[in-house]
């Protein structure tokens, strides 16, 4: 259970529920599959898979959830090349031009005809809620995926209070100076070799490099004309490695040694019992890498953040 990324939403104010409580909520919006008619489903399932039944899988107040979305397959060129077929015999028959409403209304008759026989696809996406931390942390590669899980979230709860964390200062500037020594970088941080630059023109164009020195001559002259880091691959604390981008976004995150040595102490063939030692080795892990990321950014801005008055 190693997340392979981390998009990271903020809850703006105090936020909890149980894993009981959470369970019964998603229940009414639990996964099931496309009907013959179908385009899209997407529901909540269980995230042990087959070794579990439960749609929450809780350890030590972390709420990890999975997000179920099947899709029918149907190759646009194949569509085209039915709809066509049609159109023509319909000319030929009928002795007349097919306009585009009845181009797009037979268009409509052939998606619903080839829908029984489409295959599918099928995508999971992983979360968990962290609500002491005031977190959800997404597995998602893209901001628009992360999104979409925390709609559907939202849908089942009826309230989610989250959106992405802002920092004090743009993550690119952090970047750029932690790369042009401008910005110190923190002690925990180490750099990688991969990184992307754009120029900050209305028509700049993209630099994307991979297996450079990035403090080396060539990454600078870039810098020296005016371009800004966007992405950077970066180690933390020598036991996290992955590329961190402006939206905050990691990516292609990848567990040291020292937590897989940890995971492969646990000394039993039980898939549930690993499943839950490799969750919570992952978000203590992450417990540690998020504010200290945010910190290392400049600073979280919880301006738009209600404090929890009780505390």
């Amino acid at each position: 259970m190693w997340f392979r990324n981390a998009r990271v939403f903020r809850f703006t104010k105090p936020f909890d529920i149980s894993a009981e409580s959470l369970e019964e909520q998603l229940q009414d919006t639990a996964f099931k599959p496309c009907g013959p008619q179908d385009t899209m489903r997407q529901g909540w399932v269980p995230p042990l898979g087959k070794h579990g039944e439960q749609l929450v899988h809780s350890a030590n107040g972390y709420h990890l959830i999975a997000l179920r979305k099947e899709e029918k397959l149907l190759p646009g060129s194949v569509v085209n090349e039915l709809v066509a077929d049609k159109v023509d015999a319909l000319e030929a028959e009928q002795h007349r031009k097919v306009r585009k409403k009845e181009k797009d209304e037979i268009k409509e008759q052939v998606l619903l005809e080839m829908l029984p026989q489409a295959f599918s696809k099928n995508r999971r996406c992983y979360a968990y809620l962290a609500p002491s931390e005031g977190v959800l942390v997404v597995d998602a590669g893209s901001a628009k995926q992360a999104e979409e899980l925390a709609s559907t979230l939202r849908k089942s709860l009826g309230s989610l209070p989250v959106r992405p964390p802002a920092v004090q200062q743009a993550p690119s500037f952090t970047f750029t100076g932690w790369l042009n020594e401008t910005v110190d970088l923190p002690a925990a941080l180490t750099l990688g070799t991969e990184c992307e630059l754009k120029d900050t023109s209305e028509d700049g164009g993209v630099v994307r490099c991979k297996g450079l020195d990035l403090q080396g001559d060539e990454i600078r002259h870039h810098l020296e004309a005016g371009m800004m880091v966007t992405k950077l691959a970066v180690t933390w604390d020598e036991n996290l490695s992955f590329v961190l981008d402006e939206e905050l976004g990691v990516k292609r995150l990848k567990f040291g040694d020292t937590l897989q040595d940890k995971l492969d102490d646990v000394d039993t063939d039980d898939v549930a019992a690993r499943f839950d030692a490799a969750f919570t080795l992952m978000t203590l892990e992450l417990s540690r890498l998020i504010p200290g990321l945010l910190e290392a950014l400049g600073g979280e801005d919880r301006s738009a953040i209600v404090a929890d008055e009780t505390t």
